[in-house]
Formats: C-alpha cells, structure tokens, sequence
C-alpha cells in the first residue's frame, strides 16, 4: 500500500488550516517579536514557546482553556465514568428485536 501525496492549491491555505493557523500563531507570538542571536538561542525559544503553547496558552477550541487544565478534566471525567460504569443498570429502552420477515399471503382473486 502506498501513501499518495497530496498538495494544496497554492493560495488556498483553508485547504490546510489547522498548520496554517499555528504557523500564523508562531509567526505573530514568537517570530515578529524575538532578536535572535544565533541558531542556538532561536532553537530554544521555539522550544520554550512550544512548550508554553502547547500546556499553557489558552486556546479557543478548547474553550479558551489551557491544554494541560483540559487533559486533566478530561482524565478526571474518565475516572469518574470507570468508577460509575459498574453502577450502570440496563437501558431504559429494550434494545430493537431483529425483524421477522413473512412470506407473502396470496389472496384468491375471485
């Protein structure tokens, strides 16, 4: 199996928003504000400037929340469901019985 390659229309960059979106992000936060003085010191402000946007930064999509806080309400409300699923009583609706199909009637014409 092979995997095909797929470009984006060039001027199109809703074709690939979400890398679009972060390099804006990178570009306006870290890139147009920093003096970089050597390659060094650029490699560990992309590294401080991940880090903090990827535990720190609030972000929209999360409901302006910061990743770190998100996954550990996330992992707290998967706790909680183990801890309740043992609790769990059968569905309030019967589940759908498999359809009994008949044979035709034939009615006598006469």
């Amino acid at each position: 199996m092979r995997v095909r390659w797929h470009y984006i229309a060039p001027g199109k960059p809703m074709q690939n928003g979400n890398c679009e979106a972060f390099n804006g992000r990178m570009r306006d936060e870290l890139l147009n504000e920093t003096l970089f003085f050597g390659i060094d010191h650029a490699r560990q402000a992309v590294v401080r400037w991940t880090h903090v946007y990827n535990t720190e930064r609030p972000h929209s999509a999360l409901g302006y929340q910061a990743p770190a806080v998100f996954a550990a309400q996330l992992t707290a409300m998967g706790d909680q469901r183990r801890a309740t699923e043992q609790l769990r009583r059968s569905p309030i609706a019967a589940s759908a019985q498999p359809r009994q199909i008949q044979p035709p009637t034939l009615v006598s014409a006469g």
